[in-house]
């Protein structure tokens, strides 16, 4: 988090509950979208998300439905979104230490984070999941003890590659903890055996000393898995992005209010789609990050 916070983008130019409703249903229904995930941003600031989540899990074909999260509102939250129909959720938690927690979110806020943790699993939103990024310097080291903290509490620890996402436009590739430097921080204390199977999903994941336990590296950097990639992202303002790290999208927004038909936009998003690169080119040294950050685009 920025020192000097994040600005918020106007209410006139989000999506309705009901525009967005109406825009999952045609991916949902005409275009064959199976999984949906609420993230952000932080989706518990929406008033209507309940109302989403339903109106999502009422479609025919029933979509798997998750949540990411910084999970500070889910104590207060996690028992009606399960009520609502959402299946699962991921929580991003770096650190158990306070004074780690509020060097990198700038708040002291810790264990309204746990307790979301532990309310989400009481409404039996499980798997719970852990979103961890390793930050060089400021709790690379802490890596193994957080392990060791989700495996005693029952929830499944992922480590992701911090990624050129940042709302400063300040990371730097040489001060990133690579997926293989966290292993190698994890293989010292623990014994890790890779599971086959990942399929589009994008976290490798390992048992962790045989088991039952299990941890996840996402390397969206060094180890990309762009090939196997069958995700599209919808921004809270209505684009199309075919990719995480694209720099370009494509307007359903002004389509809509414009009076489009479901097939209309339907058409536009597959188009979106058909421009999608077989790689994001992350690796490249001319690699140029994209102007928003991930808060604005959805993780």
């Amino acid at each position: 988090m920025p020192a000097e916070g994040l600005d918020w983008m106007p209410t006139e130019e989000t999506l309705s509950d009901d525009e967005l409703i109406r825009l999952i249903r045609i991916g949902v229904e005409m275009l064959g979208v199976s999984d949906v995930r609420f993230t952000g941003g932080e989706p518990l600031l929406r008033r209507g998300l309940p109302a989403i989540v339903a109106a999502t899990k009422a479609l025919p074909s029933n979509p798997r439905t998750a949540m990411t999260s910084n999970g500070l509102g889910l104590k207060h939250t996690a028992q009606a979104l399960a009520e609502a129909g959402l299946d699962r959720v991921n929580i991003s938690l770096d650190t158990t230490d306070p004074a780690t927690f509020e060097t990198i979110t700038r708040r002291d806020r810790l264990g309204d984070v746990i307790d979301g943790l532990a309310a989400a699993a009481q409404a039996g939103l499980a798997p719970v999941k852990v979103n961890a990024v390793l930050l060089r310097g400021i709790n690379d080291a802490e890596a193994p003890d957080l392990l060791r903290w989700c495996i005693k509490h029952d929830y499944e620890l992922r480590f992701i590659e911090q990624m050129p996402l940042d709302a400063q436009h300040g990371w730097n590739r040489d001060a990133m903890v690579t997926a293989d430097e966290t292993l190698e921080l994890l293989g010292d204390h623990f014994s890790l055996t890779p599971l086959d199977g990942r399929g589009s999903a994008p976290a490798e994941k390992f048992l962790v000393d045989e088991g039952p336990h299990t941890v996840g590296i996402i390397g969206s950097v060094t180890r990309p898995f762009c090939g196997d990639c069958n995700r599209v992202r919808l921004t809270a303002d209505g684009q199309i992005r075919n990719c995480l790290f694209a720099r370009e999208e494509s307007d359903l927004r002004g389509a809509l209010r414009a009076g489009a038909s479901d097939r209309e936009l339907a058409e536009r998003w597959v188009a979106a789609m058909t421009t999608k690169l077989p790689g994001h080119g992350i690796d490249d040294p001319a690699f140029l990050q994209p102007t928003r950050p991930m808060s604005s685009i959805g993780g």
